[in-house]
């Protein structure tokens, strides 16, 4: 894929929606809202989707609880993932898909994610926005699983890229397109939603089909719905297994942005040659990217937390224009000769060449070590892979990083 293409809105807010009572799970709801389901002895089902969501570069994320929604609140509200500043609005009566959304419409951005809370569908979510940015007269943008053989799903049907019908459960025979519970919204589909509970499937949906408003993108990734004890189970055995990854740890600055001397300035990202293709090139093959950086330069004062989100928020931008993303970044400002007392720390352990920040990312995102690698251009990084058994390439910046890469995934 080229380097450059067409400029696409980077959408960095998502909305959750897990207020619904998971009748169908029985006694197991209720205590527990059916998102907080546990899947393994650490791992909620809803930790699971949030991280999953913020691996885009999405940087706020709001919960719209409901059912037992004071447990939401005290698991993830004000709580920060990934980067990610997670909040939780809770209804006061059972609004539904739809009218929920109209609680927050104030805090809503311009375009926005929308998932529903007891579902997983593993889809890069640059795919919807290129989608809906080809489509200016389109609301909404819905992920479709193809592939589907389960009857308990109806299915949806295409023209081109608009929805043009819905068929209920038994109406289609062979395998069906569903929809898959993620979706990508323009704040103006808060002007067709009622201020009274409705559902986004039974009443916005067909609305949205009949204003031509309505389109789809389709994917064959991994798909679970929880909303069954047999598939709740089903997700218990999956997802711990599917979700153990391997990673590419890239080093930042002279490894991916060319280094200008403590660089945070949004202005001076600069990327070394062929960083953005290497990026997706890894997405693309299934390898979780992760940024491990020292950042003594916060530590000497010299740009602060903040500034250092922006340029990584900078980094995501130009990188959606190429679907890409990067999935976490790591980052250890503390240094022994810290300006600023809070960050005074001599040798402190997640500062390369100590492997901290490389040990955090393998215990979070539950990494397959084996098949992982570090690329970096000093000795530290090199060091910081060893003590973790990462096996690791030291590049220079002349070279073209996505020639490295390729070496690199041969091996």
């Amino acid at each position: 894929m080229p380097e450059k293409m067409q400029q696409i809105n980077h959408v960095t807010q998502a909305v959750i929606l897990v207020g619904g009572k998971g009748t169908r799970l029985g006694h197991l709801t209720q205590d527990m809202p059916k998102p907080m389901m546990p899947i393994s002895e650490t791992k909620l089902f809803l930790d699971i989707l949030i991280q999953e969501v913020t691996r885009y570069g999405i940087r706020q994320i709001i919960l719209l609880a409901g059912h037992l929604g004071d447990s939401v609140c005290a698991r993830y509200h004000d709580s920060t993932i990934n980067g990610c500043a997670i909040t939780v609005q809770i209804e006061e009566r059972p609004m539904g898909t739809a009218g929920a959304l109209t609680l927050i419409k104030e805090q809503l951005a311009p375009m926005f994610f929308l998932l529903n809370g007891d579902s997983l569908f593993d889809i890069p979510l640059p795919l919807l926005s290129r989608k809906l940015h080809t489509h200016s007269n389109a609301l909404l943008c819905m992920a479709l699983k193809t592939n589907m053989s389960e009857n308990r799903y109806g299915n949806v049907s295409l023209d081109g890229d608009h929805v043009s019908a819905f068929d209920e459960k038994g109406q289609h025979q062979g395998d069906a397109t569903i929809n898959a519970g993620v979706y990508l919204c323009r704040r103006e589909i808060i002007d067709v939603l009622p201020d009274t509970p409705a559902s986004l499937e039974q009443e916005i949906f067909p609305l949205l089909l009949s204003m031509k408003s309505l389109v789809g993108v389709t994917h064959d990734g991994y798909f679970i719905d929880i909303g069954l004890p047999n598939s709740l189970e089903q997700g218990r055995r999956e997802l711990p297994r599917l979700l153990r990854r391997p990673a590419i740890f890239f080093d930042r600055d002279n490894t991916l942005n060319i280094d200008t001397g403590y660089t945070h300035k949004t202005s001076d990202l600069k990327w070394i040659k062929g960083a953005k293709k290497a990026i997706k090139a890894a997405n693309d093959s299934g390898y979780l990217v992760i940024i491990v950086t020292n950042q003594s330069g916060i530590a000497r004062g010299l740009y602060t937390v903040d500034r250092m989100h922006e340029f990584h928020h900078e980094m995501q931008k130009q990188l959606s224009d190429i679907d890409a993303h990067i999935d976490a970044f790591y980052w250890c400002p503390f240094h022994k000769d810290a300006a600023l007392p809070a960050y005074a720390v001599n040798n402190h352990p997640d500062r390369k060449p100590n492997p901290g920040m490389i040990e955090k990312a393998i215990s979070e995102w539950t990494i397959n070590v084996q098949s992982s690698f570090l690329i970096g251009d000093s000795p530290a990084d090199i060091s910081a892979a060893s003590k973790c058994e990462v096996k690791s390439q030291l590049i220079h910046p002349d070279e073209d990083l996505s020639v490295v890469l390729e070496q690199v995934l041969l091996k």
